[in-house]
C-alpha cells in the first residue's frame, strides 16, 4: 500500500474503486493521512444514515483521522440518485482539499469521468405507477416493456435499474438508452485524476467477505436492522443494503440467523461480482492495484 501512495501525485485528485471488501477504504484513509485530502463517498449504500454496520461505513475512530463527505447523510425517506450525487459532489471538487473518491458503485463512478445524460425528473404520478405495477405484476412486467436497446444495456435482475428505465420511458417516451447515448460533459474527466481499481482473487476476496459479515453481526448488525424493522419497505432505496432483506427474514421467523448470514454472505459475493464485472467492461483505463 505504501508503494503505491508513493507513486501518486498528491496534487491530483483521486479515483479508487473496488469491490466490496477489497480494501478500498483502508487504501484511502492511509492516502489521506500520508498526503492530505478529503474523502468522499462513491457508494450507493453507504449514503443512508440508518446504516452504518451493515454496510460498513467508516466508523467515528476512522473518521476522526481524515475528512469524510457524503456518509450516511442521508434520512430513509430521501430521494436518491447518480445525479444527486454528482450535484452533492461539485462544490467538493471545486473546494480546496484534494477529494479522494472512493468507492464501488461503478454507475457513480463512471458518470463522474464520463457524464451523464440530464434526463428529466419522474413524475411522482408515474414513480406511484411504477410502485402499483411492481407490487402487482412484478419487476419482470416492466421489463417486458422497455425498448430493446435499453433492455439489452441494464441488468434485468437488478428491479430498482428495471423501474428506473421504465419510468423514463413512460414519461418522456424515449428509452434509457437513448438518453445516455448523448451525456453531458463529465464533472471529473478520467484525464484530470489519478483511477484505481483494486482486484481481488475471487477466492481470496470470498473468504474475506465471509468473515467481514460475521464481523458485522459481533459488532450489532442483527440490531441495527432491528432498530430499522419498523419502517421497512422492500421498495425503498435504503433497504437495499447487502444483507439487510436476510436478517429482517430472521427477525420475522422466516430463517434461522445462521441461514440468514449465510444468505447474506452469498449476496454480498455475488454482489462483488457483478462489481468486478461492471469494472471489467466500464473501466479499461484505470490503473489496477492488487488487493492485499
Amino acid at each position: 500500500m505504501q508503494e503505491i501512495i508513493s507513486e501518486i501525485d498528491p496534487a491530483r485528485p483521486v479515483l479508487i474503486a473496488g469491490p466490496t471488501a477489497s480494501g478500498k477504504s483502508a487504501l484511502a484513509l492511509a492516502l489521506a493521512e500520508r498526503q492530505g485530502g478529503v474523502i468522499v463517498n462513491a457508494d450507493a449504500l453507504q449514503v443512508w444514515s440508518c446504516w452504518r454496520i451493515l454496510t460498513a461505513r467508516p466508523d467515528a475512530a476512522d473518521e476522526a483521522r481524515a475528512p469524510h463527505r457524503l456518509y450516511g447523510h442521508l434520512d430513509g425517506a430521501a430521494d436518491y440518485s447518480v445525479g444527486h450525487w454528482l450535484r452533492e459532489l461539485a462544490p467538493i471538487l471545486a473546494g480546496p482539499e484534494r477529494p479522494i473518491i472512493v468507492g464501488g458503485t461503478g454507475l457513480y463512478l463512471s458518470a463522474l469521468t464520463e457524464g451523464l445524460a440530464e434526463i428529466p425528473p419522474t413524475p411522482p404520478a408515474i414513480r406511484a405507477e411504477a410502485d402499483r405495477r411492481r407490487a402487482r405484476e412484478g419487476a419482470a412486467a416492466l421489463a417486458a416493456e422497455l425498448d430493446p436497446a435499453t433492455a439489452a444495456r441494464i441488468d434485468l435482475r437488478n428491479p430498482a435499474r428495471v423501474r428506473r428505465a421504465w419510468e423514463v420511458l413512460r414519461a418522456t417516451g424515449r428509452g434509457l438508452a437513448d438518453w445516455q447515448a448523448a451525456p453531458a460533459p463529465p464533472l471529473l474527466p478520467l484525464a484530470a485524476a489519478t483511477a484505481l481499481v483494486i482486484e481481488a482473487d475471487r477466492d481470496w476476496l470470498a473468504r474475506r467477505i465471509d468473515r467481514r459479515f460475521e464481523r458485522m453481526i459481533a459488532a450489532g448488525a442483527l440490531e441495527e436492522v432491528a432498530a430499522n424493522l419498523p419502517r421497512w419497505d422492500p421498495g425503498a432505496l435504503w433497504t437495499r443494503a447487502i444483507g439487510a432483506p436476510e436478517l429482517v427474514a430472521h427477525l420475522r421467523g422466516e430463517m434461522t440467523l445462521a441461514a440468514a448470514v449465510a444468505a447474506a454472505q452469498a449476496a454480498s459475493r455475488q454482489y462483488a461480482k457483478r462489481q468486478r464485472s461492471w469494472f471489467r467492461a466500464r473501466m479499461r483505463a484505470w490503473r489496477r492495484v492488487a488487493a492485499g
